[in-house]
């Protein structure tokens, strides 16, 4: 089977999952405070959980060097996000929403897409390299990102970058790689059942939130179609053509396309709100690019086989 056909049946299967979230919603079955703490429980238990199952395998130093490939292109990549943000989304009548615009360009859903979509289409060897990413992610988000929700310098924040739950697995799990200790068949195993709740909850929790928004109007906002071609094929398209000009792993240089492939972070709702901004703008951004991704991630994919396989 082809990259973009698998990418596409493993999008088709989340496709259904955020339709078993959104009618969860409607049916009353799942309230917004339930899916507040089933986001919180993916975030801080789950996602982190994956991570270190990921680095549970064979020390190999090909695979330090994709990891350490994969946190230079994960830099790269939100370095020319930024960019992107900063030069081209300017005109907007609200100026307000300029924060959330560009919040939207540069920062990834990599936990709750990117790591589901990494291992259906990579196994366990894509999650292990998306954890790179969103190491980075991490970083900035609550650095950076929080600069931008505020215009100002958040101490606090930066220090909450580093002790988040992803960044503090990713080094425990890293720790764990390089010293070649394996954790017992037991606990690997009882940790490898809860990592196996993450896609089905991350798509649930993704589903719910969409189901919040006023689906009628939405696809009549044609500003967010600007905002999501920007995110899901501008980008991501970028980055494979400079990528491919060095000599790299194609599963870390289609890890790396990948992540930055994802719709526009689920975080930018909860900052929304956290930051008093446009809460429901933010959610219209997320849930048009959450939806459009579905057909984006397959034709990157697509794209991203015929440049490398060619």
């Amino acid at each position: 089977m082809s990259l973009a056909a698998t990418a596409f049946n493993q999008i088709m299967i989340m496709f259904l999952l955020i339709l078993v979230g959104i009618f969860c919603y409607r049916m009353k079955l799942i309230d917004k405070i339930t899916n507040k703490k089933l986001s919180d429980m993916v975030l801080m238990l789950v996602n982190p959980i994956v991570i270190i199952i990921s680095y549970q395998r064979k020390f190999e130093g090909t695979l330090l060097t994709g990891l350490l490939i994969s946190f230079i292109l994960a830099v790269v990549t939100h370095i020319f996000g930024i960019v992107i943000g900063y030069v081209i989304i300017r005109g907007n009548k609200h100026k307000a929403d300029l924060a959330i615009e560009r919040f939207a360009v540069i920062y990834s859903n990599c936990g709750f897409i990117g790591i589901p979509m990494a291992g259906g289409l990579f196994g366990s060897e894509g999650v292990f390299y998306i954890t790179a990413y969103m190491t980075i992610f991490n970083l900035l988000v609550w650095t950076h990102g929080v600069i931008i929700m505020t215009g100002k310098t958040d101490t606090k924040s930066m220090t909450k970058a580093l002790l988040s739950p992803s960044v503090i697995a990713t080094v425990v799990g890293f720790l764990l790689f390089v010293t070649r200790i394996t954790l017992p068949e037991t606990l690997s195993d009882t940790l490898t059942y809860l990592g196996n709740m993450n896609t089905p909850l991350a798509m649930l929790v993704s589903g719910i939130t969409i189901a919040q928004t006023d689906l009628k109007k939405l696809f009549l906002k044609f500003r967010i179609y600007y905002l999501s071609f920007l995110k899901l094929l501008f980008v991501p398209i970028a980055m494979l053509f400079l990528f491919r000009l060095f000599n790299l792993p194609n599963v870390v240089l289609l890890t790396s396309v990948l992540a930055a492939a994802c719709p526009s972070a689920v975080t930018i709702s909860l900052f929304a709100i956290r930051y008093e901004k446009n809460y429901l703008y933010a959610s219209e951004i997320f849930a048009v690019s959450t939806i459009s991704s579905l057909l984006t991630i397959p034709l990157v994919m697509y794209i991203a086989n015929l440049v490398l396989y060619r």
